[in-house]
């Protein structure tokens, strides 16, 4: 017993010691927010006040000296994201998490992305402001990494420090811009339903662009082989550690409609949530230049910031700038494929790919004319007929380090709109506000006009010289408008009107949030940054209520159970509200996964049905498709001798809906809150590991809001009747002119990126609550409620 009881103590002894042992050197690798470091290549001491929610407020002699600590004090907040985002384009995840990213790595090392930021790189002024600022960003990483504290992930996981360059800034905005894309989630898709069951099927999914009915107004071969396409790309935007850009609200309110006669601003871009979070928030002042902006991890110039004098940020434009060809291979020689000019050679070129614990990958990518060939590159793409991928982002000269620099140094508006045409790729609406009371919405990208026979929906055929016609538009003609006279700009990702006759294609989301949006911007004269800190955490969908109108009357109620029919009144009354204690929203969304399934399952199969729930066309489908009697999706191809009709449908639909949730949640409706159904989990990568999953994940929270309303909490729907969001705004923003140092801001989760830091969860709370924080521009205000790092040259 004596020696029992010893053992006892000694194991306690010995889990006591490495707990104290763990939390000590946990401590020591907390960022440092005060005291003073030395720092090599700034000319003179350099001053960085952190405020009470860690954010940088860099005071500097020159950009440079302030580039440097930037990317120091970035590096020292945020490494570990850099390192995840600058091995994604390269295909280098296998190095750090071995076979379970390889699939990543192969399609990521075959697009080109890497050897695209190459060819950047060597056409970049090597004098330019924007190449000596970019460079002493990436000096102040590599300073960090070489003296600083080396992130816990990176003893986890076995990393190697490595010099960070700028090829890894290029590829990580080579990432960001693939991830924009919607074509290659659903291009091959459509041809497979096109394929299978014919173009009548199609009506009801407005390809044609007629589901674009609030748009933004300007001024001034075997198909189940293609859907493998759409399945194994979507499986990889989902599986990976780095979140992907999903859509976003913004609008810029004229000084005619607000109470102080200034310009407001607002801005909430829609991204997959993680953690850490997407944007690292930094104030940069200098004696002639001022910018509290946001960052992506590994990137010099800010995607969205504001000063005293203007503020910017973006919306997805899901144009499309992605096209897959059907190439033909030579019979006699499979390096060749076929062109109107005859066979020509496949380029060539080869990728080693490194697997952590396993040996190395080779992967040998042809490409065409039309781009890389996805055979090889995704493992589930079986078909023997080549595919080649033709991006924009990869086709036309890459500017996009010159432009966001330019973005963010604009003097003027005209500034700034000649600055957006340097972005070839991705498509975006970025919007604009100035103290000057100019406002505007100005999209991005190269667009192009395809052969009027063409529906560029679909999987193209690379060899007869038409499909790949592409007909360049100059910028002058992309949407935009600037001082319209209904004063006030915004973007939800929704359909531009026609420019010249011309529909632009892409990939836009439902009316919803440009409807309410607009709804509420058109009669009010009077805002001000109250106001529209309440309407950018909005939870009302007022197209959800339209459709429950039109769908109960569509029911056979007749022969309902008692259940059935108190969840069918809950239903009628509901306002559209998506709050926590709100019943309505349960019962519809689940009502909508059944429609969903009963509606299209039968024909798309499973795979292919989950690849559509993730598509931008699965939510513009169901308004047109519900309110078309004769739509030939009723039908259920699984029964013999039966035309299932809408009201069948949707009758079984509830029925099943309710049955769930009275399984799941019980039998009294009042508990079938929001709240219970709709949660917030901010993951990270290490998280997915049970025994860390409370150490570095953030939540889970109850969440308000819902699919495609103002606050876009975004779920995926499935058969569980639990719905996880996935992604949502990834800052909210508003800005006042009238009085632009109280201007606000929140973050989902926090500034830092170290699990240790006081800044790693301390938003999440306000964020879910819809509360904001200020982005403080005052210097003595910032002063007084910050601690002071201080960066000494180093001789």
């Amino acid at each position: 017993m004596k020696t029992l009881k010893k053992v006892f103590l000694i194991l306690i002894s010995l889990v006591v010691l490495l707990s104290v042992t763990l939390y000590v050197y946990l401590q020591t690798t907390k960022p440092k927010y005060e005291g003073e470091i030395s720092l090599k290549n700034i000319e003179k001491e350099t001053t960085v006040f952190f405020d009470d929610f860690g954010i940088p407020h860099i005071y500097a002699a020159t950009q440079k000296d302030a580039m440097v600590a930037l990317g120091y004090v970035h590096a020292q907040d945020r490494l570990w994201q850099m390192e995840l985002l600058r091995r994604i384009a390269p295909g280098r995840l296998s190095e750090l998490f071995g076979t379970k990213a390889l699939k990543n790595d192969q399609f990521f090392a075959g697009i080109g992305i890497d050897e695209n930021s190459e060819k950047a790189i060597s056409q970049l002024d090597k004098n330019s402001e924007t190449y000596i600022l970019a460079m002493a960003y990436v000096d102040g990483i590599n300073q960090y990494m070489h003296e600083g504290k080396t992130p816990i992930e990176f003893q986890l996981l076995g990393v190697k420090i490595e010099k960070f360059t700028l090829k890894d800034v290029y590829n990580i905005f080579g990432y960001m811009s693939f991830s924009f894309a919607m074509a290659q989630k659903t291009d091959p898709l459509l041809t497979d339903i096109r394929d299978k069951f014919g173009m009548e099927y199609l009506k009801d999914f407005g390809i044609d662009g007629s589901f674009g009915t609030t748009q933004l107004k300007s001024y001034k071969g075997k198909s189940n082989d293609y859907a493998e396409i759409s399945k194994s790309i979507t499986r990889l935007l989902d599986n990976s550690p780095i979140p992907s850009f999903i859509g976003s609200n913004s609008w810029v309110i004229g000084a005619q409609k607000t109470k102080n006669g200034k310009v407001i601003f607002a801005n909430d871009p829609h991204i997959m949530f993680s953690q850490p979070c997407t944007w690292y928030e930094a104030h940069i002042a200098t004696p002639d230049y001022e910018m509290y902006g946001y960052y992506l991890a590994g990137t010099p110039f800010p995607l969205l910031g504001h000063n005293h004098n203007y503020a910017y940020g973006l919306t997805m434009f899901e144009n499309d700038d992605l096209d897959l060809f059907q190439e033909e291979e030579n019979p006699a020689n499979s390096n060749q494929y076929k062109t109107v000019d005859g066979y020509k050679n496949y380029s060539l070129r080869k990728k080693i790919i490194k697997v952590k614990d396993s040996a190395s990958v080779t992967l040998n990518i042809k490409e065409s004319v039309h781009g890389p060939i996805m055979n090889g590159l995704l493992n589930t793409l079986t078909t023997k007929k080549p595919v080649a991928m033709y991006w924009i982002y990869t086709q036309q000269k890459n500017q996009i380090l010159e432009a966001v620099h330019a973005l963010s140094h604009s003097e003027k508006l005209d500034d700034f709109h000649e600055a957006i045409s340097l972005i070839a790729a991705p498509g975006l609406n970025i919007m604009y506000g100035d103290a000057k009371n100019n406002i505007a919405w100005i999209t991005s990208g190269k667009l192009y006009k395809l052969d009027k026979s063409i529906n560029g929906n679909f999987i193209m055929n690379g060899a007869n010289g038409i499909d790949d016609k592409k007909e360049f538009i100059d910028f002058s003609k992309n949407p935009y408008a600037i001082n319209p006279n209904w004063n006030y700009v915004y973007s939800a990702n929704n359909q531009p009107e026609p420019i010249d006759g011309y529909l632009y294609p892409g990939y836009y989301l439902p009316k919803d949030r440009a409807q309410r949006i607009a709804g509420l911007l058109k009669p009010k004269n009077n805002w001000n940054s109250a106001d529209v800190q309440n309407f950018i955490i909005d939870n009302t969908s007022s197209t959800s209520v339209l459709l429950v109108t039109n769908w109960t009357k569509s029911v056979e109620n007749n022969h309902w159970n008692t259940n059935e029919k108190e969840a069918f009144e809950i239903l009628k009354k509901w306002s559209g509200s998506n709050n926590l204690k709100d019943v309505g929203p349960t019962i519809y969304n689940k009502w909508i996964s059944c429609y969903l399934k009963n509606t299209f399952q039968d024909e798309l199969g499973d795979e292919n049905f989950k690849a559509f729930l993730v598509t931008h066309i699965m939510k513009q489908v169901i308004e047109g498709q519900s309110n078309n009697e004769n739509s030939l999706w009723w039908d259920n191809t699984a029964t013999k001798n039966k035309r299932e009709t809408k009201k069948e449908i949707l009758t079984q639909s509830f029925k099943e809906a309710i049955t769930y949730l009275t399984k799941q949640l019980g039998p009294v409706k009042t508990k079938w809150t929001w709240s219970k159904v709709h949660t917030l989990e901010h993951q990270h990568p290490m998280g997915k590991i049970a025994a860390l999953r409370a150490f570095f994940n953030v939540g889970p929270f109850e969440a308000s809001g819902s699919n495609e309303v103002i606050n876009n909490m975004m779920f995926f729907y499935n058969e569980t009747g639990i719905y996880e969001v996935k992604a949502g705004p990834s800052t909210r923003r508003v800005i006042d002119f009238s009085d632009v140092e109280n201007s606000v801001s929140i973050l989902p989760t926090g500034q830092s990126g170290n699990p240790m830091s006081a800044h790693y969860s301390d938003q999440a709370t306000m964020y879910n609550k819809g509360q904001f924080r200020k982005m403080k521009l005052n210097k003595k205000e910032i002063m007084a409620t910050s601690t002071k790092l201080v960066f000494k040259p180093k001789n």
